[in-house]
């Protein structure tokens, strides 16, 4: 039996009626009801209604080459018919998570040379965290043990993603976070920077306080600083280029681990293969997912420093941790597959190179002045437009983020799928959009703004 087998009205019945869905308020869909998202194509996502939408958040972040390649339900059919499932247990492996480990260490930066892989981000920041206070155990300093992270940053929602991001509200349903985690101030000047600031004396001013944290708790107990490159759920807050050098500096000073989450950015999306190589800095840990099979299939790499990587083998014995998906063949092949399409089409370049300043200056020219917006920024195929009440103060609208979710109500009645996050507008689509699939996305959010404003102002 298929959906073509049900109404648009029994789907959405059953949906309630057994569905719980992440991040939602349930009481509110249930009373709505669940678009159903039934097909896809390249750039456009099709409802059960017929509705053809522009998909302006890549699915969640992740489908960077688009919807439909065959070459990737060929890999996993493949691989499927070969060895659909072996688990990487009992000193074994299998070919594709292996050539996939060598391929991704191929595109690190250097000196990133290990894989652990699961199959979310989220499994991936556990590891993470796991790793990192590991490798000080058996460096003989088990005490140093404290992650500083930021707020507003999302590192995933199990106990040890929710406690390592500093999201409030998460926090306050976790009813107790994984210990020794504290939040320093994001590198967000339009609300953080003081009047007159600049922007490379507001990134120095971010980058301290992870210095002041680190200095209050003590050099000898801080284990890592943990942050996204941009910061994405959060509303793609974009740090200035003071800031991440000058982070870096900081951790090697006082011998910190520096612990990159680069589930969003990692694979293209800021023009280079990792956000790490846009701001010019080597992490100890690189946090990878989503857009490795651009979404395909479930996977997640962590990439693990050559330091961190020799002493978990010269001097760890077992490293009790692990997943039964972990190095999945599935979808390593499937991933291969992914990694190859985006390096023959040219993806990273035509994002660094054509369309990622292309966006940035196409947003600008059609929302920069209009009224609801208090600023407009992008780096590579990700952006942000804050919602404001008065422009010159930046004033916010009452309501907790509801002007913004009012945008985009009417950005998808229009036919393009955006996000809102707080009071702020975001975008991240497939890196194979056009010049000219932005300029239509471009007049589609202008279109929003506008039916928004007759309300809202």
């Amino acid at each position: 039996m298929t959906y073509q087998n049900f109404s648009l009205e029994q789907l959405q019945a059953i949906d309630s009626a057994h569905h719980l869905h992440p991040f939602t308020d349930h009481k509110d869909l249930r009373g709505a009801g669940a678009r159903m998202i039934t097909r896809a194509e390249g750039p456009f996502i099709y409802d059960l209604e017929g509705n053809q939408i522009l998909d302006g958040m890549a699915g969640l972040w992740c489908v960077n080459i688009g919807y439909g390649r065959e070459e990737l339900a060929k890999a996993a059919y493949e691989q499927m018919k070969e060895l659909p499932y072996y688990n990487s247990f009992f000193r074994c492996s299998s070919p594709t998570p292996v050539l996939l480990a060598q391929k991704i260490a191929e595109l690190a930066p250097k000196g990133l040379s290990q894989v652990f892989y699961g199959s979310s981000g989220s499994e991936a920041n556990d590891t993470a965290l796991r790793l990192v206070r590991q490798f000080w155990a058996l460096e003989g300093k088990p005490e140093k043990n404290r992650i500083i992270s930021r707020r507003s940053a999302y590192h995933g929602s199990t106990i040890a993603g929710t406690s390592l991001g500093g999201m409030a509200g998460m926090h306050g349903q976790l009813h107790g976070a994984v210990p020794n985690i504290v939040h320093v101030m994001p590198p967000y000047a339009f609300e953080e920077a003081k009047p007159g600031e600049s922007d490379d004396a507001f990134g120095l001013r971010a980058a301290k306080a992870v210095e002041d944290a680190i200095l209050e708790a003590g050099v000898d107990n801080v284990a890592a600083f943990i942050g996204e490159p941009v910061m994405g759920a959060g509303g793609v807050k974009i740090p200035p280029a003071t800031y991440w050098p000058e982070i870096e500096r900081i951790c090697r000073k006082y011998d910190v681990l520096l612990m990159l989450d680069e589930v969003i950015t990692g694979y293209g999306r800021t023009g280079n293969w990792f956000a790490a190589e846009t701001y010019g800095i080597t992490p100890d840990t690189i946090t990878t997912a989503k857009a490795l099979t651009s979404g395909y299939q479930p996977l997640s790499a962590l990439l693990v420093g050559d330091r961190v990587a020799d002493t978990m083998v010269q001097k760890g014995g077992e490293f009790y941790h692990g997943y039964t998906y972990s190095g999945h063949p599935v979808a390593c092949a499937v991933a291969l597959a992914n990694l190859n399409i985006i390096e023959k089409e040219g993806l990273v370049e035509r994002v660094r190179e054509d369309t990622g300043p292309y966006l940035n200056k196409a947003l600008a020219e059609a929302v920069g002045d209009h009224p609801l917006v208090g600023e407009t920024r992008s780096i590579g195929m990700m952006a942000a437009i804050e919602i404001v009440k008065d422009r010159n103060t930046r004033e916010r609208f009452p309501g907790d983020g509801s002007a913004a979710v009012l945008i985009r109500d009417h950005a998808i009645a229009n036919g393009l799928m955006m996000r809102a996050t707080g009071d702020t507008m975001i975008l991240s689509p497939p890196l194979i959009w056009t010049r000219e699939t932005i300029d239509t996305a471009c007049e589609r959010i202008k279109s929003a703004l506008d039916a928004a404003a007759k309300t809202l102002i």
